[in-house]
């Protein structure tokens, strides 16, 4: 690499790092070089354009050297300057793209447009079983109608839940169950586990994956598809099939788990305006019994709802941008007043109820502040629930999250399909107070006793738990029962564990870095320390790194 190509491959970096290159400052830059600078300045506010073959990169990026050399001739040879200076331009935009980071590449960008033009769609799922040896079983075929509002209606053609009709309306989920002659009937939010391949969830997971790469092109049921090698934030590499008419996904491989993976496709698809009204109207079929498992009852005002849950709730005094109260409803079971919060595409509910107690927070919660009080924050709920499998390990991991806190006798909890920094805004109109959210990266605790970790074994470890072995290794108090047990019996665990999981209590936990209490006066530890030292998300397996011990 000669002076040129190095300094601008300096400047590319310099910019990368969002610093200010040092050549701004100086005003002795030959006129070639303040060219070339320019041109970076330029191209590196494109959006990810596309080149030309590999060879006729290269052949621009020797032209570009060969501008450089010709700096004190430029008065003999301006014509070949201007010429170089053209084809300078063209071999920038390969360098840049070079150097500079992109975010996940053009097709992703096609795919997000496809979505946002997308009304609704129907076809045909199957979920086919793959082992080792290439054996392929259908485990599942379902026919699918779903639109943008997330309304669907999903019918099992085949497999364990042949005949299982699911309906969600946006007002009421059921399911006509013919095995049983039943209607069961559901909330319609939250909604945890809607199906396997829902296309603007995979589209979601595209856009949110660490790495995405376009590996191949394969003929999938008579239409061309670009092969897609996606690197999601926590679990392992997957394969998508895009099609390239539509930009839209048409099959999903996963991972290899345990000799095993799924393979996922729309074996038909067509894209509708709408889903025939037919299929989201709530009929009882003749003969069938109804099972209300929502128990919800709905009043007009919440004056209504008052004379039943008996206090006085709380409302929103000023209502976020974009949602108004749709629903007022009141479950009778746990006398709980549930209310529904909505825009064109997201709900929030605020649930209020007589606190029982104080507060007892999940043990897999990040624990964090609301007005003071001890908050429990779950980033994404998860339901084990599912209609048919083959969606990965964490299949039934949602984007819902909630707060739960107890205040002045009361337990209030916001629920929604929206970010934690939206959901900050609506505890703090109906707490009237700040929500406190740990800073993931803080650790201010030594403990006394240093746990020597081996990365190998972890890794291990957190491959099983994502083929869904060893679940224990996500909750952090259970990792915390195992790990003192283990002082206690270091031979191995006899019979029932010496530390009881609850005299366990998760003082601190910031969804990364934990600490545990054990209550117990026969516990050699006092506290335990823990960290999500593999992946630091609701997916990481938590990991002992030290311990204080018993005074």
């Amino acid at each position: 690499m000669d002076n040129m190509e190095k300094k601008i491959s300096d400047y590319i970096d310099q910019l990368n790092k969002e610093v200010k290159p040092i050549e701004h400052n100086q005003f002795n830059e030959s006129a070639d070089y303040e060219e070339l600078m320019d041109t970076v300045r330029t191209i590196r506010n494109l959006k990810e354009p596309e080149y030309p073959d590999e060879n006729f990169s290269r052949r621009l990026a020797a032209s570009v050297k060969g501008a450089a050399n010709m700096n004190n001739k430029r008065n003999k040879y301006v014509w070949i300057t201007r010429t170089v200076a053209a084809a300078a331009v063209v071999a920038l935009v390969f360098l840049v793209n070079m150097f500079m980071p992109t975010n996940n590449g053009n097709i992703v960008n096609a795919m997000e447009k496809a979505l946002k033009e997308l009304k609704a769609y129907h076809g045909i799922i199957e979920v086919v079983e793959l082992n080792g040896q290439g054996d392929k079983v259908l485990q599942g075929r379902r026919e699918v109608w779903a639109d943008r509002n997330g309304n669907y209606y999903l019918k099992e053609l085949e497999g364990s839940m042949k005949g299982l009709v699911t309906v969600n309306n946006g007002d009421k989920k059921w399911q006509i169950r013919e095995d049983t002659k039943q209607v069961h009937i559901f909330s319609a939010f939250p909604d945890a586990y809607r199906f396997t391949f829902e296309l603007g969830k995979e589209i979601e997971n595209i856009k949110n994956a660490v790495n995405v790469k376009v590996i191949g092109e394969e003929n999938i049921l008579g239409r061309e598809t670009s092969k897609i090698e996606v690197t999601p934030d926590g679990g392992a590499v997957y394969y998508l099939w895009v099609d390239k008419e539509t930009n839209l996904p048409l099959q999903r491989e996963t991972a290899m788990e345990n000799a095993v993976q799924y393979q996922i496709t729309y074996t038909e698809i067509e894209y509708l305006d709408e889903i025939p009204s037919e299929l989201l109207e709530y009929n009882i079929p003749e003969g069938f019994g109804e099972i209300d498992k929502n128990g919800e009852q709905v009043f007009e005002n919440i004056q209504e709802a008052k004379e039943i849950i008996g206090f006085e709730p709380k409302l929103i005094s000023q209502i976020p941008e974009g949602y108004s109260l749709k629903t007022i409803a009141v479950e009778i079971k746990n006398n709980r007043l549930n209310l529904y919060y909505k825009n064109e595409s997201n709900t929030v509910i605020i649930t209020q109820m007589k606190a029982d107690g104080e507060l007892r927070p999940d043990t897999s919660a990040v624990l964090g502040k609301v007005n003071g009080n001890v908050a429990e924050i779950f980033v994404s709920l998860d339901n084990s629930e599912g209609i048919l499998i083959g969606g990965g390990s964490y299949a039934g991991m949602t984007d819902i999250s909630r707060v739960r806190w107890i205040e002045n006798g009361k337990e209030y909890s916001v629920l929604g399909d929206i970010s934690l920094d939206e959901m900050k805004i609506f505890v703090e109109e109906i707490s009237e107070g700040e929500m406190i959210i740990p800073e993931e990266e803080v650790d201010t605790n030594e403990p006394e006793v240093t746990v020597e970790v081996n990365m190998e074994i972890e890794e291990s470890e957190q491959k099983s738990a994502d083929a869904g072995h060893s679940p224990w290794r996500l909750d952090p108090a259970y990792v915390t029962q195992v790990f003192v047990s283990l002082l206690i019996m270091p031979d191995g665990i006899q019979g029932d564990y010496p530390i009881a999981y609850d005299s366990i209590t998760i003082e601190e936990n910031s969804g990364v870095y934990a600490v545990a209490k054990i209550n117990d006066d026969n516990s050699p530890a006092s506290y335990v320390y823990l960290k999500r030292l593999v992946r630091e998300d609701s997916t990481g397996i938590w990991t002992v790194v030290g311990y204080d011990k018993t005074k």
